[in-house]
Formats: C-alpha cells, structure tokens, sequence
C-alpha cells in the first residue's frame, strides 16, 4: 500500500536525511513535499491531502503544534502527526500519552525503525487521526512551557555542519536581523529562532536578557564595567567581546 507523507523541517541537513532514512526504511511511503516551515507545511498538507506529516516543533512562520492544530480543526483533512523534536523526556511523556509519534533529535536509524513500526500499526488498526487530537495538543502544549521545561540543547549551523551543542556551552546568544549567534569559548553557530522565543525556553535562573538582541550565560559572566554615563557592560569569560546592556535591564547590575 502506498502512502503519502509530507516532512517539515526547518534545518535542510536534517530534512534530508530524514528523506533519505525514511525511503530506505519504509520505501512504500511516497515524500510528496518537503518545506522548512509551517506555513509551507500547511500549504502542503491542504494541497496534498498526505495520511502522514513528520513535523519539527520549532519552525518559521507556525511551530510543528500550530500546524497540528490547523489540520486538526479541519474536518476534511485526515493526517497522522510525527513530531521531530530536540525536547526530552518530558515531551516523551507527553507524546506517549496521546496518538502522534515523536522523534527526537539526533535520532537513530533504529528509533527511526521503531516509529515506522508503530505508524503501521496504527494505520492499519486506525486509518484516521483521532478525534481527540486536540486535546492531545494541548497537553502536549502544555507539557512543553519552559516553565516545565528549559532547553538542554540547542540545534545551530556552524558553515554548513549542523551541531548540537548543549545548552551549559553556551556563554551568550546575539542576535541580528535574521540570525542568532550561538556563542561559545570554542566557536560561534546560527540558529533562526526569534529571540523572544528563544528566551522563553530557557531557564531564567541561568540566562538573562540584557539587551533587546543580546541574553547572557550569568555563570559565563567574568565582570561587568560601567561608563561615564552609568551604562553597563559585561565581559564575558573566553571571549573578547563586551556586551552592552540596555537601561531596561540595568537593574540586573546594580549590586555588582
């Protein structure tokens, strides 16, 4: 039986070796899209009517779960969901508890094996979504508030390598008008992430914003100095670098 899947993912590295694991592994599914966000995704889930989508949660334009929710609300649209995430074990509990697989990032040829598995299965015991689906989503929603959850790892672009670099490595993030600089004592990496989503995801108690471009690792910080007009920077350990921080989070300075 042949099926139709669509694969959202916005780092082109790892939509294509998703592609490719996915032919090998399961070569009766026919890939009839692949996009990099969830605008695309949606465009190509209505246009292409798939019985499966494998979308990263964290994407341009909708997240994987504002996608999920759009199919869901649409009667017409009968799609199973495979969320590609870099969460942990908390969103595992979360997706186990509902009917949509997950991947996790970096996943293996043999986790990979396992979900085409268990899709089979319920293709052929359920051929349509639950009716249920967003109730899952909310719960997997919830499940993933960086209140519950902060970021272990970041997913960045160093040249045309993807790294995973775990969030402890990281000394500040930086951003500009399409990028965020990833900054650690050895290299420095791209991500797309708005930084107003990035902040959300991280824990507080370790980075803070100190400019509307700029959030900070508070272990990585090696002093901070002030000007002749009171305005702060910081120095950071391993780097040569001096961030400025704006007057709204001055206040975080004034003890030191």
């Amino acid at each position: 039986m042949t099926l139709r899947t669509i694969i959202a993912e916005d780092e082109p590295t790892l939509r294509s070796q998703l592609k490719a694991k996915l032919s090998t592994i399961w070569p009766e599914l026919t890939i009839v899209a692949e996009v990099g966000d969830g605008e695309a995704a949606l465009h190509a889930i209505d246009s292409h009517r798939p019985a499966l989508a494998f979308l990263d949660i964290q994407m341009p334009e909708m997240t994987g779960l504002e996608v999920a929710r759009s199919m869901a609300a649409n009667p017409e649209i009968n799609c199973h969901v495979v969320f590609v995430t870099a969460f942990d074990q908390f969103a595992v509990d979360a997706f186990q508890a509902g009917a949509a697989d997950y991947l996790l990032k970096p996943f293996t040829d043999d986790r990979l094996a396992l979900t085409v598995q268990r899709l089979k299965q319920r293709l052929a015991l359920q051929p349509s979504p639950p009716q249920d689906l967003q109730t899952m989503l909310k719960r997997i929603s919830a499940q993933l508030t960086p209140q519950s959850y902060p970021l272990r790892w970041i997913r960045a672009s160093v040249g045309s390598h993807l790294r995973l670099i775990p969030i402890d490595e990281v000394l500040f993030f930086q951003s500009d008008e399409k990028y965020i600089t990833v900054a650690t004592r050895e290299l420095d990496a791209l991500i797309r992430t708005p930084i107003k989503v990035l902040l959300e995801s991280l824990d507080p108690s370790q980075f803070w914003q100190i400019h509307r471009s700029t959030i900070v690792n508070v272990s990585a910080i090696e002093g901070v100095t002030r000007d002749a007009h009171g305005q702060a920077a910081v120095r950071i350990r391993g780097r040569k670098e001096i961030l400025s921080v704006s007057r709204p989070f001055s206040h975080l300075f004034k003890q030191m």
